[in-house]
């Protein structure tokens, strides 16, 4: 069934039928708009939620994260700030898959709409003058016909007056003959209008109207379903990042099952162990004997509480007073022994590691020199003896700070393991005969699920696609990735997967 053969004299009602459609596809692009409005608001309050309660860099709660129910804190936090980004994706693709798609779809239907109405007026205009001319040549017909009829009654009236003369009859009938003679191509004329009205009426009804009237049909229908795809839309775009959704509530979950009560209070202890003795009975002073009073250490004429005998001996009972604790010292003296032990160890192994660090640049001074002498054209070897002497001098001191160090943990009872021998053992197997790397390499990154890239800045990719990681996520849930032939752009930090560099 068509519009143009059912419908064919509902002009008014295929108006206001196609305006309402019209209206409601203007009206769906409101409501996404704001449905959108919606979803930015949300993520950015979600935003500034994981921001107010993130712990800032070197702040107590970081510090706090070294306990399983912090830190599960702190992930919750982050996968929040992953969901955040999924929210954002959501609006933003609802705006370009639907609002402005829709936008510009509902201006090309508003447009071909009054091309086609126009069209109908025009035609209705056509058969309407057509009406007028043949109502005009009707009338005119009409009224000459009248006036034969007069003229044709008034030459008989003369032929039969007998006062009439000859010239006067003569005169009737002539005139008779015109006015009949004029009536007779009024007629025609009349027939003829007639004859062209009806082709041109016949055109219109079943011609010109249907074939507008089912343009408007097709029109209309495009336009549904073209906001059925829009509704289908509305859904599938939250749909789609669903699966990404899941993994950060999966990710809050995991993060509630590794908070370990147990593992916390073994991290507290091993944090704050002071390593004391628990102080021993106090010994009976017999004053009964003579003993002299202001000899005693111990005895202040009055019995002594638990606070008291506890913040009596500051050398070694020092934590459990309420007074200020001592001045921190370079070999940690002022600390319990086994937080003092802990403090040494920790230390040696940072002097370790950067020992390490000097030597590797020494033997990379080593071998860009090496290089520089065999290919003088690559640069001067005596450039980099002040860089090679500043290097040495550095692993000297490292070398007597180790030393130093050392000897304050055997002091302390520990045992002097550090990194030290790794890093002698290994300082001549740093570097091959034909490798010399100058940077560091880029961290990996392989791309989860598919990502279109249509803003300005991203960079589309597919499932499975490797990339190298040229500017980690600044909390924004982007991050900056390249391709192996150079292309930049950001993806969705969670639409990714980091690995370390190779």
């Amino acid at each position: 069934m068509d519009w143009g053969t059912e419908l064919w004299d509902q002009y008014d009602v295929i108006d206001k039928h196609t305006q309402s459609g019209l209206d409601l596809v203007e009206k769906y692009v409101k409501f996404v708009k704001e449905r959108t409005e919606i979803e930015q608001t949300y993520a950015k309050l979600l935003r500034n939620l994981v921001k107010k309660y993130t712990p800032k860099r070197g702040s107590k709660e970081e510090q706090e994260c070294r306990f399983t129910n912090h830190q599960s804190f702190l992930d919750i936090l982050n996968e929040m700030n992953d969901y955040t980004g999924q929210r954002e994706v959501i609006a933003e693709n609802m705006m370009l898959t639907i609002c402005l798609e829709l936008t510009k779809y509902l201006q090309e239907l508003k447009q071909e709409r009054k091309t086609y109405l126009s069209e109908a007026k025009k035609a209705q205009q056509n058969l309407e003058s057509s009406y007028k001319q043949l109502d005009s040549s009707k009338k005119r017909f009409e009224k000459e016909w009248r006036e034969a009829d007069k003229a044709n009654l008034n030459a008989e009236r003369a032929d039969q007056d007998i006062n009439a003369t000859k010239a006067d009859v003569e005169k009737a009938k002539m005139l008779a003959h015109m006015r009949t003679h004029t009536a007779e191509e009024c007629k025609n004329d009349y027939a003829s209008q007639l004859q062209k009205y009806n082709k041109e009426q016949n055109q219109f009804y079943f011609s010109d109207i249907p074939q507008i009237f089912n343009k408007l049909q097709d029109m209309d229908e495009r336009r549904i379903r073209k906001l059925a795809e829009g509704y289908v839309s509305f859904a599938d775009t939250e749909k789609r990042v669903m699966p990404i959704i899941g993994k950060c509530l999966e990710g809050i979950i995991k993060a509630g099952t590794n908070a370990s009560a147990e593992k916390d209070s073994v991290a507290l202890i091993e944090q704050h162990k002071s390593g004391f003795e628990r102080p021993g009975d106090v010994e009976f002073e017999d004053y009964s004997q003579g003993i002299n009073r202001a000899s005693s250490e111990s005895s202040l004429g009055t019995p002594k509480g638990p606070m008291e005998l506890l913040g009596k001996n500051k050398t070694k009972l020092w934590p459990f007073s309420k007074k200020s604790k001592p001045p921190a010292t370079e070999d940690f003296a002022h600390l319990p022994p086994e937080q003092r032990r802990k403090k040494l160890q920790q230390k040696m192994d940072d002097i370790s590691k950067e020992l390490q660090r000097e030597v590797d640049q020494s033997e990379a001074l080593e071998k860009m020199k090496d290089v520089y002498e065999k290919n003088p054209q690559m640069g001067d070897p005596s450039s980099l003896e002040p860089q090679i002497s500043q290097t040495a001098h550095n692993m000297e001191r490292l070398r007597g700070e180790l030393q130093k160090y050392e000897s304050w943990l055997m002091e302390a009872g520990g045992r002097g393991d550090t990194m030290r021998s790794s890093v002698n053992n290994n300082s001549h197997e740093r570097f091959s005969d034909d490798e010399f790397d100058e940077e560091e390499p880029f961290a990996q990154c392989t791309a989860l699920y598919n990502f279109e890239g249509s803003s300005e800045g991203t960079i589309p990719m597919h499932e499975g696609e490797v990339f190298a990681v040229v500017e980690d996520d600044k909390g924004d849930g982007w991050t900056r990735v390249q391709r192996a032939n150079g292309d930049e752009g950001y993806v969705p930090t969670s639409y990714i997967k980091i690995s370390p560099p190779v």
